[in-house]
């Protein structure tokens, strides 16, 4: 399976996931998201800038997604843009938490 490293960039993702950290994700292909996984994604806010967070829930081709900072303001995700097209994933890793 192909792998993506993904440099972490700010808090949003902390604990788990820390500002400047490389992660290693496996591209995306249309593999089956569960719950608590963690993807990549363009920002639709800013196509140029891709995103890290936590899917939270998954309803057809679309899911909603969360940063892991418990504080609200610290993470731009669902709450900011509502659900993402499963077709926007780039990339993703299976319910990691980070040790």
């Amino acid at each position: 399976m192909q792998t993506l490293p993904v440099k972490i960039s700010g808090n949003s993702m902390w604990p788990n996931f820390i500002d400047g950290q490389i992660v290693e994700f496996q591209r995306y292909t249309g593999q089956l998201l569960e719950i608590g996984d963690v993807i990549v994604f363009p920002n639709p806010f800013n196509t140029k800038i891709l995103l890290v967070k936590r899917v939270v829930d998954i309803n057809d081709n679309s899911c909603v997604v969360e940063g892991d900072n418990p504080d609200p303001t610290a993470s731009t995700d669902s709450h900011n843009f509502g659900s993402i097209d499963t077709s926007t994933i780039v990339a993703f890793r299976h319910n990691h938490i980070a040790e």
